[in-house]
């Protein structure tokens, strides 16, 4: 097997992120459901931008996220996600390419905007999100390039790309692709709700399709339907051969095999949790596409984590090298 051109290929909704802080009451008022990801249309998008204080926008997106951070960690990185061909999708494209990730994909000429999250944070660092695909919902097989995906060791799925019928189809592509190269699939839960919405296939993607499964204890609990997050991490187990999954100040819990690691949460102050899940894979891969061991994989993620949730918006702000060279090995 050759070796890799990257070390993580990211595919997922191409999203330029809005990010505000709110009270309880704003959500309260527009049927917000706290924590939550909603997906929402154009005119229903409008009406919430023009409602929120202002905010900070930025490129964004689950996968992207991660990639961005993988990316700051010194990690070779590559990204697949549909934007339009309008300002916004300039942006995202520019930003993208600023921070050092490999983004090939053809912007779409004739059809829907960039799509765009609406983000409120509340006081308690909760984040709503509100979601318009725009864009997203045209990324089909055609754009997955079997030769990219074997130039990558590990290949990461967002979950919330589920939503749209034909990207499921380009998971597949992208998993047989990678397995066909002897690289590995990684995915992400990305939300319960999502979760909920496409039970039944997230179960055969992760039983048939993944070697690394993300999650955290609502999102593992709903694809297992499981009364406890232990028995829901026991049937992930069986599942996927490694599995990563997060409890916020509990840390994280590791799975490979027989084996159980539990990883201590990074003190911090948490000022939003908008993108935490994503830099925790994201230091997790750059960890383990650089041959750590997993201990220290999950150190990592912790660290980037923690880095995340003490600002807002989900792209680094400090070096996370020099963090995680400062950490105890």
């Amino acid at each position: 097997m050759t070796q890799p051109t990257y070390d993580i290929l990211g595919i997922g909704n191409a999203i330029v992120d809005v990010v505000a802080s709110a009270e309880d009451s704003f959500l309260s008022r527009h049927d917000m459901h706290k924590g939550a990801m909603a997906l929402i249309d154009a005119a229903t998008a409008d009406a919430i931008y023009a409602a929120m204080p202002p905010g900070q926008e930025s490129s964004g997106g689950s996968a992207a996220n991660t990639c961005a951070v993988a990316a700051a960690l010194g990690s070779r990185v590559a990204y697949i996600g549909k934007v339009a061909d309008d300002p916004l999708g300039a942006v995202f494209r520019h930003d993208i390419n600023a921070i050092g990730v490999h983004f090939p994909t053809a912007p779409l000429s004739d059809g829907a905007p960039t799509a765009q999250c609406l983000i409120l944070v509340t006081s308690d660092g909760q984040r709503t999100m509100n979601t318009f695909l725009g864009a997203c919902v045209s990324l089909t097989e055609a754009d997955v390039d079997p030769a990219l995906v074997g130039a990558c060791a590990v290949t990461y799925l967002e979950g919330y790309l589920f939503d749209p019928p034909a990207a499921q189809a380009a998971f597949r592509k992208a998993a047989a692709a990678a397995h066909a190269a002897g690289r590995r699939v990684a995915l992400s839960l990305s939300d319960a709700f999502c979760v909920n919405r496409h039970r039944e296939a997230f179960l055969d993607l992760v039983a048939n399709h993944v070697d690394i499964l993300f999650g955290n204890e609502a999102e593992i609990t709903a694809l297992y339907q499981r009364n406890s997050f232990g028995e829901a991490a026991e049937a992930a187990r069986t599942d996927a051969a490694l599995v990563a999954l997060t409890r916020g100040e509990g840390g994280s819990l590791i799975l490979q095999g027989n084996e159980t690691l539990r990883i201590a949460a990074e003190p911090t102050r948490l000022v939003d949790s908008t993108g935490a899940g994503d830099a925790y894979a994201a230091g997790f891969l750059a960890g383990l596409t650089a041959g750590e061991t997993l201990p220290r994989c999950g150190r990592i993620a912790s660290i980037a984590a923690a880095e995340i949730i003490s600002h807002y918006g989900a792209r680094p702000q400090t070096d996370l090298r020099k963090l995680v060279a400062a950490s105890p090995a």
